[in-house]
């Protein structure tokens, strides 16, 4: 899936839009990716002199590839969109810089009624920068 593709499964767009495009999507997990431009307003004021990606980012990263993969395989009920309710177990491993390529993976490992349980990795050329699990809900989307 290119730029295009994901914007018509999650409503993210820029500047809050982390992933560039999806590898592969299975019958129970997701790969994406994200490169990291140095450009990136974020790296101003985020150790400006030593640029570092926040790990609240890496983690937005893998919740946005879970919701892609919701909306590419649930159909919701009242036509809202997946929001995380619950992060559990949380790791940083190693920072992401500019230039950097950020590979997600995100595995659904349960379902129960409306929730959703993953388990995600973020890495850098296969070296692991974050680990997480979160779970997702539908949210209604108001209108304007």
């Amino acid at each position: 899936m290119n730029i295009d593709q994901i914007k018509q499964h999650i409503p993210h767009r820029d500047p809050f839009l982390w992933i560039d495009e999806v590898i592969e999507v299975t019958e129970t997990s997701i790969s994406a990716r994200k490169r990291i431009d140095a450009e990136l307003d974020v790296f101003r004021g985020h150790y400006p002199h030593f640029p570092v990606l926040p790990g609240v980012l890496i983690l937005e990263a893998c919740f946005q590839a879970g919701a892609i993969f919701l909306a590419r395989t649930v159909e919701f009920s009242n036509g809202g969109v997946p929001v995380v309710t619950r992060v559990n177990n949380v790791k940083f491993r190693q920072m992401v810089r500019p230039g950097d390529v950020l590979d997600i993976e995100a595995e659904l490992t349960e379902k129960l009624g409306g929730a959703f349980f993953f388990t995600a990795k973020a890495t850098v050329e296969g070296k692991v920068a974050a680990r997480v699990e979160f779970a997702c809900t539908e949210a209604a989307i108001e209108s304007e």
